[in-house]
């Protein structure tokens, strides 16, 4: 039960049942008349009795049907009311933690003390809803820490951890992070009665996160207790039931590790002191969430052994939070979820999709893993360079980007209607992460975007496919301004025949203006071109992919000077020069320009230079378009 106003329920929990000696006598009590407003809608009267009242009914109107379950005190009347007393041995189980009753409901789907489960079947939390709610229960100043606690998660069907706990005026109050099981908490409201004859009024209102950051001395208390259970020979720490450690408790510190400060507290002083760890006890913690535990992986890397054990973990799908760590062994024995299994394959089977490398699980060899676990490479292949497939075809393909990308960046691509066929299409697309504005600057793109992962309307795909040249070239010119870097780009070719070529240029380049000037792009463009008299290409298809460069692609941008390939010598070179010059552009293949730099780097050393150039070419790191005359 959620409301705005608590001072209406401050003067309801002054109503009683009733005192010990009526509290078990149907009708009683200002209570009962009142209650019925609680509901969602009034009593349906039963049309069957004379005068239209509530007819035969093996109920009284008057009758305690809510469901309540009386602390403390026996029933008078002999009837079957349900009680629990969390101070009595039947509630408690062997471990000394208080069991529902599962008789009276509890278990998957079951309406628990006439209210519905409310989280959902089996405890499980449902709906995913995800926020924090704060707990209050007027007049629970009176109740003892322990037993309001113990009281409402025995009604409530979802397990649930309190945060900061405390009272405030007459009313305790804690905070819980799940919109399910706050839900289920206020559900539970007037089903518990005290030893006075009060019902206990439970608040659920939606709220700001708490601040539950540990303290500097709490993280002092938490770091030597971790201190003093870890093991450095065998780098194994036991966490088991660390709340009931006797050093924190000397120090009134309260570690519970179902709470996320808690939680994270650990973590951090594991990976800031303990980060080769390679055994992890978190048995005996009522853990029944890994939500916290989601950066385990990063920080023990090592982490080999894990232990979570005597928890409440109700679904497997809570291990997804950590199946990055590369387990071999798990314990998970009395934990709910081991019970969900129809048999012990199935339950194997589950884990081990978690953990495929799993070879011990509960204490038990596991089978061998039937397939193949091959270690994925650690060093990335190095990058490839341009695929051609054949001379003649490198040299059509290196003149037409040459000539094309110059009119692209020369500010006037009106020149490049020449370039494209009277039919030719042309789309552009970008990264489908990329499609809001707000996390990317691609904006100037965004509107004009073809991505077929986004776009499912046909009459938009078609609508932002730019048909003929004339329409291709005039959206080209709407194009921010650009400066290629030619000196990186990247060719292979897809396709050729005698009447088609088709292939793919991939590079980065600038903007040269507007409010992203000077930002670096990466793109990939593909080009289908057929043959043209007497020896040109004709473009027909256009694809532009276009994204932002990486930190990597955006380092080596425009390192090297793009030439501009020319057959005309360099005037400024001594007699001897021009012809070392022209000598050794016959003899490498490559340009004037690119040329004069190789021996420029070299002090005119013709022979180091050739040596070099032997070297670089060998390896890959001399771009094509230095062969480009």
């Amino acid at each position: 039960m959620a409301a705005a106003d608590d001072s209406r329920y401050y003067n309801e929990h002054d109503d009683r049942v009733g005192g010990p000696q009526f509290r078990n006598r149907r009708g009683r009590g200002p209570f009962r008349a009142r209650m019925y407003s609680d509901h969602q809608g009034p009593r349906p009267r039963h049309r069957g009795g004379p005068g239209g009242g509530f007819g035969p009914n093996p109920r009284s109107r008057f009758e305690d049907d809510d469901g309540d379950v009386v602390m403390g005190g026996d029933m008078q009347d002999g009837s079957s009311q349900r009680r629990y007393n969390p101070y009595g041995r039947s509630g408690r189980r062997g471990d000394g933690r208080f069991e529902r009753d599962r008789k009276g409901g509890g278990g998957p789907g079951h309406r628990v003390g006439g209210a519905s489960g409310g989280g959902g079947g089996g405890g499980e939390r449902a709906g995913g809803k995800t926020g924090w709610f704060k707990i209050i229960i007027p007049y629970g100043k009176k109740y003892e820490k322990k037993w309001i606690l113990t009281a409402l998660q025995n009604l409530c069907p979802v397990p649930f951890s309190p945060v900061k706990f405390s009272t405030e005026g007459h009313r305790a109050q804690f905070y819980i992070e799940d919109a399910s099981t706050a839900s289920a908490l206020a559900k539970i409201s007037r089903k518990i009665t005290d030893t006075e004859g009060y019902k206990v009024i439970v608040i659920s209102n939606p709220c700001a996160p708490p601040i539950t950051d540990l303290k500097p001395e709490e993280i002092e208390s938490l770091k030597q207790c971790m201190f003093n259970r870890f093991d450095g020979s065998q780098q194994s720490l036991d966490l088991s039931n660390i709340r009931t450690d006797p050093d924190l408790l000397s120090q009134n510190t309260d570690i519970i590790l179902n709470r996320k400060h808690c939680m994270h507290g650990v973590l951090k002083i594991i990976e800031e002191n303990i980060s080769e760890l390679v055994s992890l006890n978190l048995s005996s913690n009522k853990l029944f969430k890994l939500d916290d535990m989601a950066e385990l992986a990063s920080k023990a890397p090592n982490l080999k052994i894990l232990n979570l054990s005597h928890n409440e973990l109700r679904s497997e799908r809570e291990l997804d939070r950590v199946k990055g760590v590369k387990l071999v062994e798990l314990w998970l024995n009395h934990n709910p979820l081991c019970d969900y299994f129809k048999d012990q394959p199935t339950y194997i089977s589950a884990i081990r999709e978690r953990f495929p490398r799993l070879l011990k699980l509960d204490g038990h060899d596991l089978p061998p893993p039937i397939g193949f676990d091959v270690e994925a490479p650690t060093a990335i292949p190095p990058c490839k360079g341009s695929y051609f497939g054949a001379d003649d075809i490198k040299s059509l393909i290196l003149c037409f980007l040459q000539q094309y990308f110059s009119v692209y960046d020369s500010g006037d691509r009106q020149s490049l209607l020449d370039a494209y066929h009277d039919g030719a299409c042309f789309s552009l697309s970008m990264p489908f992460s990329a499609q809001n504005p707000a996390r990317c600057s691609l904006g100037e793109y965004q509107k004009d975007s073809r991505n077929l992962k986004r776009l499912k309307d046909p009459s938009t795909r078609f609508r932002l496919l730019k048909h003929t040249r004339l329409n291709v070239v005039a959206f080209l010119n709407e194009l921010p301004k650009t400066q290629h870097d030619t000196a990186c780009f990247n060719v292979d070719v897809n396709t050729y025949t005698n009447t088609l070529l088709s292939f793919t240029v991939s590079g980065v380049f600038k903007e040269v203006d507007g409010k992203s000037r000077d930002a670096v792009r990466a793109f990939s463009r593909v080009f289908i071109v057929v043959p043209v008299v007497p020896s040109g290409l004709c473009i027909v298809n256009d694809e532009l992919f276009v994204r932002n460069a990486t930190t990597e692609e955006i380092r080596k941008a425009f390192a090297a000077p793009a030439p501009t390939p020319s057959s005309s010598p360099v005037p400024t070179l001594s007699a001897p020069q021009q012809e070392m010059l022209n000598t050794f552009s016959l003899k490498s293949g490559m340009n004037l320009e690119w040329s004069q730099k190789c021996l420029q780097d070299n002090e005119w050393d013709f022979d180091r230079a050739a040596q070099i150039f032997t070297q670089m070419k060998a390896q890959g790191k001399i771009p094509d378009v230095a062969f480009i005359k």
